[in-house]
């Protein structure tokens, strides 16, 4: 993710965005398993935590009053609620990362990457989308975490979400079994960013 001519500048906040079931987890951890040399910042949420995920590394699993207590306290970047949960961005997480000096991630969903634009429009926008319905439906079923109410909520609302493209810097498409390639894909726009004439800085 760099080149000769890059200027080396202040740190990146990539934020990652797309419909709920897209893949976004899944790039997140293939890049850390890639060890791509990023600062991944960790939300918070109040959703149950599922099988596999780990405190502090996938989320911050947080009860509805601890969460309330963080909006209350200006502890959060962005929340919102998403189908019936609670999901925020911690401003120690940036603070951190800015700290480090280090390029970060972030993964939210469309709501939220809204409102960050609004509040750190120098972030760089990626929206991951899915290659068909479909196959974000079938991706959707493989999860079961959701009821067939709850699934349709999240396809109905991923079409809405979709139309929101237009604001976003940088559009991937997650092909199943593509992994590596959104990995190459965002290391290209990383390394782009580093390398235009005025970079892109996060100022908090």
């Amino acid at each position: 993710m760099s080149c000769e001519n890059c200027q080396p500048g202040a740190s990146l906040l990539v934020v990652l965005s797309g419909p709920s079931g897209v893949g976004k987890d899944a790039v997140l951890t293939r890049m850390k398993e890639l060890k791509r040399p990023l600062y991944y910042v960790v939300t918070a949420t109040t959703r149950p935590c599922r099988a596999g995920e780990g405190e502090g590394v996938d989320y911050y699993f947080l009860s509805q009053e601890k969460f309330q207590q963080m909006i209350d306290t200006g502890q959060l970047l962005e929340w919102a609620r998403v189908y019936g949960n609670y999901y925020g961005v911690p401003r120690d997480e940036i603070v951190q990362g800015l700290s480090r000096g280090m390029d970060m991630i972030v993964k939210v969903d469309v709501q939220g990457a809204a409102t960050i634009k609004k509040i750190l429009p120098q972030a760089v926008f990626i929206f991951l989308l899915p290659p068909s319905t479909e196959e974000l439906e079938r991706r959707l079923k493989q999860r079961h975490s959701d009821r067939p109410i709850d699934l349709a909520l999240r396809l109905e609302g991923a079409g809405k979400e979709i139309e929101n493209l237009s604001f976003f810097d940088y559009v991937i498409t997650n092909y199943h079994g593509k992994l590596d390639d959104v990995v190459s894909q965002i290391d290209a726009i990383v390394t782009a960013e580093r390398c235009r004439v005025k970079p892109r800085s996060v100022v908090l």
